[in-house]
């Protein structure tokens, strides 16, 4: 904080500030020192903006290098800024830009001022909150598990990002009728339990990192000499990604501003989706009433997605409800034309995954790399289905935001628990899925899923095992829960995505900022998108969901496929689409809209009379044994002299191309289009990858004589 402002111009004009500027980033770049509010659109150029915005005003004189703050939400951001600063060069040889997230901001600005607040008491960041927040959910006579703990910590960063204390957290939870991962009044008394385990009878204080924000506000409003040299040190804020701000955030800019009005704001309020954290979008609307000179500019031309995926945005977007929705901007799309975003409905989750990883695998033989492909959902436990059939492709792939499927503490808990009960061996009449149940209720396992997000996830995953096991079993009623393990394990072993760079699954809080050439958006059912929380909460909890989708939808560049599946596994409970899709998608035929219009099945069901099936025969063939074929024989005959051209051009037996029950399957069935061949047990993405075309078109051919 030494360093003073120097009135003069610290380095030769740049070149090329201006160059390949669109009229409104222009503007906003040219904009006078002042306030200035900068309306950024989804794949507008925000940071180009901003960082030509700061080049300008040093390069015109209006401010010096060490005089700028720049604050933005993730360290990778904020590298980002610095290093297109360096291009511009700004701090290449001479004072640099502070570029930095508020808490690293705040952290370096506590060390400096702190001994001249605080004298000799020292303080320590506390990076490992768990421990003593399970101590003082001990004290308050509630679970020490971890997710408790953990949900119980992200509780209260929210109450502190939302400059909420312990004494009034019970009044504000139900104020805002939060769901809360336990009683307001006891969450009140953690609360209280850990701030004061942070100070020491010395005074000594452990802060954390919502301390760093709050005690930095605190030492600058109460202390007239740190504000002095604070502001005299930085005279020109810009803050990226305005719209994620909390209230503690909000009040930290305040003390760094005072009564001056030099800020930046970057922001796009329907890209608001983490007001769960304590985000509000009220800084960024309210902005223009704050600073009624303000120089508004809004960039709308979308450089990123074509004009079919960005038309698609705004038609998603243009269905908002509320304040929000109030500041919608109508993008632009400024690449070539592409081919228009895609939607598709699936029978069940299962197929959903296949098919989207069999359409991954032929974009990729068509040149696209991996790594510009993302499978987007809601919540991590639905990244199960597509790692199996990435696996079954023979698709790299890579986990964003959460862990694999297999690698969840939960699952591996699991896994370890089945072996041993499988060890021990089932009790007469006690089947497989029961069992599993069984084990899994020990590992946190309920009826209903349990408030609370660390609690919810693991829920979910559980939840997953659960119905894994029951596809599982359906497709071969005799398994063991022997059997049951050395399959799971199996295929934990065989989802170890290698070291290159892969497809993206990621949900879709974890996919903001980022941008790939094809998306693949799934799960778009009601419960899963908007989430069943949302649905039972409050209207404006149901329009954040609808700006996750918005998000969702603008991080494509050129493919874009959004689907659903009409049931979670086979013969499942029916489940109606997503609201969001009204307008967008294509209507669904009359027997099949609506949740409540479709029957559900009951697992695997003949196709001749109806009936469940049992046994691995029936469940391929699609019919109990004792119901007529409606066998093809010239077609069966011709799939033989198929798979053995095959078999011998590939060098391997037979039964590797198609056993001689997948091949009865097919000529009885007589599946003419994908989604018809990968119905059938056996066939995934790989062999529909490698055969489907082939049999298909043998599949037509026969019908056709």
């Amino acid at each position: 904080m030494s360093e003073r402002p120097n009135p003069t111009r610290s380095r030769p004009a740049a070149d090329g500030i201006l160059d390949g500027l669109d009229p409104e980033q222009r503007e906003a770049v040219l904009a006078p020192r002042g306030p200035v509010c900068v309306l950024a659109g989804a794949g507008t150029g925000k940071t180009r903006t901003i960082t030509r915005r700061i080049a300008h005003l040093i390069d015109t004189g209006q401010v010096n290098p060490g005089q700028v703050l720049a604050v933005t939400f993730t360290a990778r951001a904020a590298g980002e800024m610095r290093t297109r600063l360096r291009s511009l060069g700004i701090g290449a040889t001479g004072p640099s830009v502070s570029a930095q997230t508020f808490h690293a901001a705040s952290l370096r600005q506590l060390r400096y001022f702190w001994p001249r607040v605080f004298g000799n008491s020292s303080w320590e960041l506390l990076t490992n909150k768990f421990p003593l927040m399970a101590r003082a959910a001990r004290r308050a006579g509630l679970s020490t598990s971890t997710d408790t703990v953990r949900d119980l910590l992200s509780e209260i960063e929210w109450a502190k990002a939302s400059v909420i204390g312990p004494e009034g957290y019970v009044a504000a939870a139900t104020r805002l009728m939060r769901e809360t991962p336990s009683a307001p009044e006891q969450i009140a008394k953690v609360y209280a339990a850990y701030e004061d385990g942070k100070v020491s009878p010395e005074g000594d204080r452990l802060l954390d990192f919502d301390d760093l924000l709050i005690y930095m506000t605190q030492m600058i409003d109460v202390d007239p000499g740190v504000a002095e040299e604070f502001r005299a040190q930085y005279r020109c804020f810009v803050v990226d990604e305005y719209q994620d701000v909390t209230p503690v955030q909000q009040g930290l800019l305040n003390a760094w501003l005072g009564e001056r009005d030099d800020l930046t704001v970057v922001g796009d309020a329907n890209q608001t989706i983490y007001t769960f954290t304590g985000a509000k979008a009220d800084f960024l609307l309210d902005f223009p009433r704050r600073f009624p000179e303000a120089t508004m500019v809004r960039l709308v031309r979308d450089y990123r997605s074509t004009p079919q995926v960005v038309s698609l945005a705004n038609r998603a977007i243009g269905a908002a409800r509320g304040r929000i929705a109030g500041t919608r901007l109508e993008l632009i799309g400024q690449r070539p034309d592409g081919p228009e975003p895609s939607f598709e409905e699936y029978d069940d989750e299962p197929m959903e995954a296949r098919l989207v990883a069999a359409q991954i695998k032929r974009l990729v033989n068509s040149g696209v790399e991996p790594s510009e492909i993302a499978i987007l959902y809601r919540v991590n436990a639905q990244s199960e289905n597509h790692e199996q059939a990435l696996t079954e492709a023979g698709v790299p792939y890579q986990v964003r935001g959460g862990e694999a499927f297999f690698t969840r503490t939960e699952v591996r808990q699991a896994m370890r628990q089945l072996a041993q009960v499988a060890e021990r061996g089932l009790r007469d009449g006690v089947e497989v899925p029961t069992a599993v149940r069984a084990v899994l209720v020990e590992l946190g396992l309920t009826e209903e899923e349990p408030s609370g997000a660390q609690a919810r996830a693991r829920w979910q995953s559980l939840q997953a095992l659960v119905e894994l096991t029951d596809d599982m079993v359906a497709e071969n009623p005799e398994l063991t829960l022997v059997q049951l393990v050395r399959e799971l394990q199996v295929r934990s072993e065989a989802r170890h995505p290698p070291t290159v760079q892969g497809v993206t699954l990621s949900s879709l809080h974890a996919a903001k900022g980022l941008e790939w050439d094809a998306v693949f958006l799934v799960g778009l059912t009601e419960g899963s998108l908007p989430i069943s929380q949302a649905i039972k909460g409050s209207p404006e909890q149901v329009e954040e969901e609808r700006r996750l989708f918005y998000v969702g939808i603008t991080r494509a560049r050129v493919h874009l496929q959004i689907s659903w599946a009409t049931a979670r596994n086979e013969g499942g409970r029916a489940r109606r689409r997503s609201r969001f899709l009204s307008g967008l998608a294509p209507e669904p035929a009359p027997a099949a809209r609506g949740g409540s219009e479709r029957k559900p099945k009951r697992g695997p069901t003949c196709r001749v009379c109806g009936s469940r099936l049992s046994g691995t025969t029936a469940t391929l063939l699609g019919r109990c044994d004792t119901c007529p074929s409606n066998l093809d024989e010239d077609l069966l005959v011709a799939l033989k002299d198929w798979r053995r051209e095959r078999s011998q051009s590939k060098g391997v037996p037979a039964f590797v191309v198609f056993s001689d029950k997948t091949l009865l399957a097919i000529a009885e069935q007589g599946p003419t289009d994908a989604r018809g061949l990968v119905a059938i047990p056996g066939i995934g993405a790989a062999k529909l990858e490698e055969y489907g075309e082939e049999v298909i078109s043998i599949v037509k051919n026969a019908g056709q004589k």
